[in-house]
């Protein structure tokens, strides 16, 4: 009888040593996998604000592009001296400015580190605004 008692106790000793050395593992796997996701969540940041930097400077160079044909348009219509004209090119440098305003709050938007949905909405309205001023100055050119 003591000799199964002794049996027991070392059955019982060696489970629970094994089910000690099992949660370790399980810890110390639980520990890597958070490390390991949130470095990837990490990087995946990092490239989706380097894609939306790579499209912010796009835009900054479309607008810089477009700013010179308003420059342009702008000599012909002085010299035009056409009350419409000019209201009508006003209007469209209104639009110049909005697009201008829009892409710095895209460029705003990924320095602070907004979510990427955000970040994809600014530029989206940066890059409708870009195309509403380039209409507007095609319908100014096309005034003339």
């Amino acid at each position: 009888m003591k000799k199964s008692r002794l049996n027991l106790f070392k059955v019982t000793s060696m489970s629970i040593s094994v089910l000690g050395i099992l949660m370790i593992v399980a810890t110390i796997a639980i520990f890597a996998y958070i490390g390991i996701s949130s470095l990837s969540s990490t990087i995946s940041s990092d490239v989706d604000s380097g894609s939306a930097y790579d499209k912010i400077a796009s835009l900054n160079s479309d607008y810089s592009t477009l700013s010179g044909q308003y420059d342009k348009t702008k000599t012909q219509v002085d010299s035009s001296g056409n009350a419409n004209i000019t209201a009508e090119y006003n209007d469209a440098n209104l639009q110049l400015v909005k697009a201008k305003n829009a892409i710095n709050d895209a460029q705003s938007a990924v320095s602070a580190g907004k979510s990427s949905d955000e970040i994809n909405s600014r530029i989206s309205t940066a890059e409708s605004q870009l195309q509403t001023a380039k209409e507007s100055l095609s319908k100014v050119n096309a005034m003339f």
